[in-house]
């Protein structure tokens, strides 16, 4: 193996990237950290496709000897794609990471978010909407989920957790650079906006009036539609449930108390999915 580049965990350019998971570095720097072959791989992507706009999402690469070596296909085509690439040691790499065990890659990337008129600009037919969700776990989970169902865009209001968070990151295992986000818009100005781009908002809450399963029956799922999900424990403040055009619950079959905030979103999302694929 090959010496890397970078021994010293004190190196400028280690702490640097270090300082990135703190979230007002994040913000100030407008960069994140996004860990692991398949976030880097995804990065490098989204990468090519934003350089031939103007400007790319990958900024530069810390990568262990080893791990540059098993996964020389994701660092070659870093530097084809001319971002830097730097070989370093385990010790550089696991003071950049923010998990227990590094996997070895690390990407040092530019925010990604897209203003709430642009996503509407083009005519979603497939929102989720975060309010007031606080667990970074979750809000990349969602992410994830909504990337699955084939959502045009996910939107995180002023209430919720910052995207950009390692945790969110990783929990979005590399959908972060699939599908718009928008973040950091008050939860008023959301739903005032995509009325106006006539799309249908509901609020998935436990309590809800409406069953999604009556409203997948009375044909109301296959249109534009925005699902709103609340908080992990508290769910949906009433505010936020007026806002919205429906108030809807995922009927529960069986004996569970309630489902959690990602099975709920998954199960919401994918029934929205499958009534528009439906009605096309």
């Amino acid at each position: 193996m090959a010496a890397p580049e970078l021994t010293s965990p004190r190196s400028p350019r280690v702490l640097a990237a270090r300082r990135l998971a703190r979230r007002n570095a994040r913000a100030k720097e407008r960069r994140f950290l996004a860990e692991g072959p398949q976030a880097v791989r995804e990065a490098v992507v989204r990468h090519r496709a934003d350089a031939d706009a103007g400007q790319g999402t990958l900024v530069e690469v810390f990568a262990t000897v080893e791990a540059a070596e098993r996964h020389a296909d994701i660092v070659e085509a870093a530097r084809a794609a001319a971002v830097p690439v730097h070989t370093a040691s385990d010790a550089v790499v696991a003071e950049i990471s923010q998990t227990v065990t590094p996997q070895g890659l690390v990407g040092v990337c530019r925010f990604l978010d897209s203003p709430l008129s642009d996503v509407l600009a083009a005519r979603p037919r497939l929102i989720a909407v975060l309010a007031h969700v606080r667990d970074p776990g979750n809000a990349g989970t969602v992410l994830r989920c909504a990337d699955a169902a084939g959502a045009d865009a996910v939107i995180l209001t002023d209430a919720s957790v910052d995207l950009y968070n390692p945790k969110s990151v990783r929990a979005s295992v590399g959908s972060l650079f699939h599908l718009p986000v928008t973040v950091g818009v008050p939860i008023e100005r959301v739903v005032s906006g995509l009325h106006e781009a006539g799309v249908r908002v509901l609020a998935a809450d436990g309590a809800g009036q409406r069953d999604l399963d009556a409203e997948l029956d009375a044909g109301r799922m296959s249109g534009p539609t925005a699902w709103v999900f609340g908080n992990e424990a508290w769910g949906l403040p009433e505010e936020t449930r007026a806002l919205a055009d429906e108030v809807v619950r995922v009927p529960i079959h069986g004996k569970a108390e309630s489902l959690n905030l990602a099975t709920a979103a998954a199960v919401c999302l994918y029934a929205s999915a499958r009534a528009q694929r439906a009605r096309s």
